[in-house]
């Protein structure tokens, strides 16, 4: 009998000290530093693919998403969407600064391809800490948000930074002004897309916990539903050319999105009335 109660015995029910914690959070840190690292040389080691390939595709009239931007364009007779027709030099102004570009994408390329790794760590970390219902509860916690992070950077990189390239480096003020764009702008750019289109996919994580926490309801998501349209559609108009249809195209994900968080919000209100 002793025996079996021992085995019965949960990893949550262990008592930790508050220096303990901090002993397991210390090694979490340092494995996950780690692996970034890791895949950091290796994405180094791959530079012409990560920029000639990645960092530099969607302004190249052959990459793919310009290529069937500009197919659906002729079959829709929009010659709006054909973009990035014309291939434009990047501009380094500093000793060093192709370098140093070098190593901010190897890392930055490091932290994407260790995410799931990161998600991990970070399960493992907080899980003893759940009861049993709890993990039942987030169950699939590292899936989901691995999944909803490259999509986003999907969208971001295949979608919206085309069409914000295109956008943004064909406008003018004046015919007398020539647009000289620099290294670090583009590269940034590009980045910034990316990484913000993968946490802003992340909506219906955070709507799970909010809601759980009784932060945000149904009730709420649906009474601004309409400014979170208006929103969209504002941001949609700002970083794709002058046309209904692309404008579409960049909005309707964002409010998938959103009508997603909402059945979320719903499904976790339930839940709660029904555990009372």
């Amino acid at each position: 009998m002793l025996f079996k109660k021992a085995k019965k015995v949960q990893p949550a029910q262990v008592e930790m000290s508050f220096w303990d914690h901090l002993d397991v959070l210390r090694f979490a840190l340092m494995r996950s530093f780690a692996v970034i690292i890791v895949f950091a040389f290796l994405a180094f080691y791959f530079t012409d693919f990560v920029y000639n390939i990645i960092i530099l595709g969607p302004k190249n009239p052959d990459f793919i998403s310009n290529r069937l931007f500009c197919q659906l364009g002729d079959l829709l007779s929009v010659s709006g969407l054909c973009i990035n027709q014309t291939n434009f030099k990047l501009n380094n102004f500093e000793m060093g600064g192709q370098f140093r570009n070098n190593m901010m994408i190897s890392l930055i390329a490091g932290l994407v391809i260790a995410m799931p790794y990161l998600l991990t760590e970070l399960w493992v970390f907080i899980r003893p800490a759940l009861t049993i219902k709890e993990r039942k509860g987030v169950r699939g916690f590292v899936f989901i948000t691995t999944f909803l992070f490259l999509l986003g950077i999907s969208f971001g990189y295949f979608i919206i930074t085309p069409l914000s390239i295109d956008f943004l480096s064909n406008w003018t003020l004046s015919p007398d002004i020539e647009n000289t764009i620099k290294l670090d702008s583009y590269i940034s750019m590009v980045v910034m897309i990316a990484l913000s289109t993968g946490l802003v996919f992340q909506l219906p994580v955070l709507i799970y916990f909010l809601a759980k926490m009784g932060i945000v309801t149904p009730k709420f998501l649906k009474q601004y539903r309409k400014h979170a349209v208006v929103i969209i559609f504002i941001l949609a108009a700002i970083i794709t050319p002058p046309d209904v249809f692309s404008q579409f195209l960049v909005s309707f994900p964002l409010l998938l999105l959103y009508e997603i968080s909402i059945m979320v919000a719903r499904r976790v209100e339930k839940k709660a009335v029904k555990d009372l």
